[in-house]
């Protein structure tokens, strides 16, 4: 019997195994390299970026839950043009899909940002974070809301040229599918879901929130059950490929994800327990495929029977 496939075919996009990195987890890449090879992976997203430079929140900015971690980093980055200036050079584009994580606070910075980083050949898609304060609508998320969540998707996607453009949903909404729709009339070539959960953590003897911005997004094995469930809605909503996102540490996970319809996923909070988890995961899901007798991701994909 051969070796399981486990490539992935993507609009404009095609990885040779299923597992990136979820922005925010995993630096620029760099960061990681002491750990594996970086052209093993199915490629990894980069540090959300805007276009000036951010310091983020104050500290403390993390705390650990139970089966999980609370983060308010408050999406510190060096600015768009020293991502192009000094980490893109170093990165092994041409061997594996580096993909560009997009914040802002208005549609229009989002367009300029896509006219920045869909230029650059190092950059194989735009992952666009719609789950950051739209200062200009009452602070309210962009992932919230279908309309501005529209929005936001045409105006990366107007600028973006051929580059894919994948939009990252928010959980924190009451239907994830009606941001989905919204996305994908609006020209979204895949979907990431999903983001963190908002939450929060206190020291009982101090009586004060673990973190100083009070809430963080929540993330780690406890948010897998909402993830799996969001991505098995929003395929089931709509005709574009999804990658799963959200408590993702072992070949299992993976499969999982694969079966309710992901067609790829990134790994997160996993690579601050074990920095090698994305290094390792594409030769034992490869094991565990061969264990199953699935020939092809494509085999497994959306079969849930449900």
């Amino acid at each position: 019997m051969s070796a399981p496939d486990l490539s992935v075919r993507l609009p404009g996009l095609t990885l040779k195994n299923p597992v990136l990195t979820a922005s925010g987890t995993f630096g620029y890449g760099l960061e990681f390299s002491v750990y594996g090879d970086l052209a093993s992976l199915g490629g990894f997203v980069l540090k959300g970026m805007s276009l000036a430079p951010r310091e983020g929140n104050p500290m403390p900015r993390v705390a650990e839950t139970a089966c999980g971690m609370l983060n308010a980093v408050g999406l510190q980055n060096v600015g768009a043009e020293a991502v192009i200036r000094e980490k893109l050079p170093r990165l092994p584009w041409r061997e594996t899909a580096v993909v560009a994580n997009l914040y802002a606070t208005s549609a229009d910075e989002f367009g300029e940002l896509a006219v920045l980083l869909a230029a650059r050949p190092e950059i194989a898609a735009l992952e666009v974070n719609i789950s950051c304060p739209n200062v200009r609508h009452g602070g309210a998320a962009f992932g919230q809301d279908p309309e501005q969540a529209g929005l936001v998707t045409r105006a990366v996607k107007d600028r973006a040229g051929k580059t894919p453009v994948i939009v990252k949903l928010s959980p924190n909404v009451t239907d994830i599918a009606a941001i989905a729709r919204a996305a994908a009339d609006n020209g979204a070539d895949m979907l990431s879901c999903i983001n963190t959960l908002t939450g929060m953590a206190v020291d009982l003897e101090r009586r004060t929130p673990r973190l100083a911005n009070v809430f963080g997004g929540l993330s780690g094995p406890a948010i897998k059950p909402v993830a799996l469930r969001c991505v098995h809605q929003v395929r089931r909503a709509v005709d574009l490929p999804v990658i799963g996102v959200g408590g993702i540490a072992c070949a299992r996970d993976v499969l999982e994800f694969i079966l309710v319809g992901a067609h790829a996923v990134q790994i997160g909070t996993a690579n601050f327990t074990r920095p090698d988890t994305a290094f390792r995961l594409p030769g034992e899901i490869a094991a565990l495929m061969d264990k199953l007798g699935i020939q092809s991701l494509d085999e497994l994909r959306g079969t849930l029977k449900a």
